[in-house]
């Protein structure tokens, strides 16, 4: 079995799924984290791979950058490969000033100001909730392991703020509720997975603040990265 731009057969691919959207650091979690690992996926270099963690079967897929390519591989993954769940893990932003460079969050719901849902489908709404039963076991989990975890809601954006000409203008283009994080893809993913009904989650590590200018480092990086695979891994088994 094949799509238009995923190769694998149906058995190479596991019911749950870890989904960064850098294919360089879907090889790192395959490399550092699984075991049994099989290349499942190379189709326009976007990588995935399906191994073993504590015994269970896991795919790691990346997404790309933005709405339209997450929203096409989580599509293909949940309809043509009966994937159930897919926990998106990457890094984001955030405008809040109690969220500090390297905190963990889980998101809640995305924002999003976009046409992706009007044209896919005709859907209608700005905001869309994330899975609560995969949330509530990714928090326990969080819990158990005595990792901090931030839970709130994001702003899903079609550009990436950093290179905004103006902050405040672009915060003011969404509702003035209480957002955690900013990222491109969450939206794009919460929406196809209630659309196909499966269930979705996104975990992100914080690496810029318009409170905070440090510089991280790629140790302070890595670290806070392999925290939060670690708990989506432990979470989605």
């Amino acid at each position: 079995m094949a799509t238009a731009h995923i190769e694998s057969n149906i058995e190479d691919i596991a019911p749950i799924v870890l989904m960064p959207g850098d294919p360089l650091r879907a090889k790192y979690i395959a490399d550092h984290f699984l075991e049994n690992v099989k290349q499942v996926n190379k189709v326009r270099n976007m990588f995935g791979y399906t191994g073993t963690y504590k015994g269970k079967k896991v795919t790691v897929f990346a997404s790309g950058m933005g709405i339209p390519s997450i929203g096409i591989y989580s599509y293909e993954l949940y309809h043509f490969y009966n994937v159930e769940k897919i926990i998106r893990i990457g890094t984001c932003g955030s405008f809040d000033p109690d969220v500090k460079l390297l905190d963990v969050i889980l998101s809640t719901g995305a924002h999003c100001k976009t046409y992706f849902h009007t044209l896919l489908d005709g859907g209608e709404g700005d905001f869309i909730e994330s899975s609560n039963d995969l949330n509530h076991r990714i928090m326990e989990t969080a819990q158990k392991e005595n990792i901090s975890l931030k839970a709130g809601k994001t702003i899903t954006s079609d550009v990436f703020d950093v290179y905004c000409d103006d902050k405040e203008k672009f915060r003011s283009n969404f509702p003035n509720d209480k957002f955690l994080s900013v990222e491109m893809e969450a939206f794009g993913l919460f929406y196809i997975a209630k659309k196909c009904n499966k269930e979705a989650a996104c975990l992100m590590t914080v690496v810029d603040s318009l409170f905070d200018k440090r510089s991280l480092s790629s140790a302070d990086r890595e670290q806070s990265l392999n925290e939060m695979i670690t708990l989506a891994l432990d979470s989605i088994i």
